[in-house]
């Protein structure tokens, strides 16, 4: 699998028992990997993924994000190494800080540093998943713990929005994800900062995970409809308002989706069209597709048009 062009289906906002029948046929379909986003009480990502892997065999389980203000690092470490052995070499752990204002509203911290209380977070989750064992005492955390075995292979991923998160994953994670990010953004200033991060502390870049919204369709304004539907909220958030402003949608905040907008996070038109955008960011130095299908209200293909795609451009 890991020889081959992965994309990865994104089950964010479904019920534990919907996103597990996901998961199930995902692997029947042979599509290689799925993400599970922590939102809004849907369910716990970590958990799900441990249901998910004592029913399957070789579908890659990934968290595109796990809130770090959810549970200590040294939970977040002990959760996804009982994942690993029971799925071993299957978990993808991505994990993030979230919002200021739904954090600070929903867990009562104090959201300030977030890079800095993201790179202790991995600090501590790499040294008990490579060696463990951690002692560690930070800014932010603190934590003096062994784990009974180790995971040392089991990828660590940040959440990246705009050049300094990039950065940091470069630096000390083994990867980033990104979400709604323009294309263009990506295969330019995104993995410039990954590789620039990575070149200071001596190392290879790490993948760079881009989540796309996809649509197989050729109702292009059916396709772009289903993103303002679908995904409405972003361009309103003070993270992501700021990296559309980067890339030089200087009104997002106050304008929403644009076409403009949409077409750079879109990937959409009929099979063929929607293979040769794909190989587009492949052969740019995009690792892998994480991929959020969105459906156009009363279509007639619905999402398994799009899934079909998606595992037979993976197989």
């Amino acid at each position: 699998m890991t020889n081959k062009r992965i994309i990865g289906l994104d089950l964010r906002g479904n019920s534990p028992r919907k996103s597990l029948d996901l998961i199930l046929e995902a692997e029947k379909m042979g599509i290689p990997a799925i993400w599970i986003t922590s939102s809004g009480g849907a369910s716990d990502t970590l958990s799900l993924l441990a249901a998910g892997a004592s029913l399957t065999k070789n579908i890659l389980l990934g968290t595109s994000i796990a809130q770090t203000w959810s549970r200590h690092p040294v939970v977040m470490a002990e959760q996804a190494f009982t994942i690993y052995d029971l799925a071993p070499n299957r978990l993808r752990l991505g994990i993030g800080s979230g919002h200021k204002t739904m954090m600070e509203r929903t867990f009562g911290v104090e959201f300030r540093q977030p890079l800095g209380h993201l790179r202790e977070y991995v600090t501590i989750i790499k040294e008990l998943l490579r060696d463990g064992h951690t002692s560690f005492k930070g800014d932010h955390y603190s934590a003096n713990y062994s784990l009974k075995g180790t995971a040392p292979d089991l990828p660590v991923m940040i959440s990246a929005l705009r050049q300094n998160a990039y950065k940091t994953a470069g630096e000390t994670a083994d990867g980033a994800i990104s979400w709604v990010c323009p294309h263009f953004y990506a295969t330019g200033e995104a993995l410039k900062s990954l590789r620039q991060g990575a070149l200071n502390s001596g190392r290879n870049a790490p993948p760079l995970i881009l989540q796309s919204a996809i649509c197989i369709s050729e109702d292009i304004k059916g396709a772009r409809d289903a993103v303002r539907n679908q995904l409405s909220v972003y361009p309103t958030l003070d993270f992501y308002a700021r990296m559309f402003e980067q890339s030089g949608f200087e009104v997002a905040q106050k304008t929403g989706w644009t076409d403009e907008m949409i077409d750079s996070i879109l990937i959409t038109g009929n099979e063929q069209q929607a293979a040769e955008q794909l190989d587009k960011l492949f052969t740019s130095g995009i690792s892998e597709i994480l991929a959020s299908i969105v459906t156009i209200p009363h279509g007639l293909d619905g999402s398994n048009r799009s899934m079909k795609f998606i595992s037979e451009y993976c197989s």
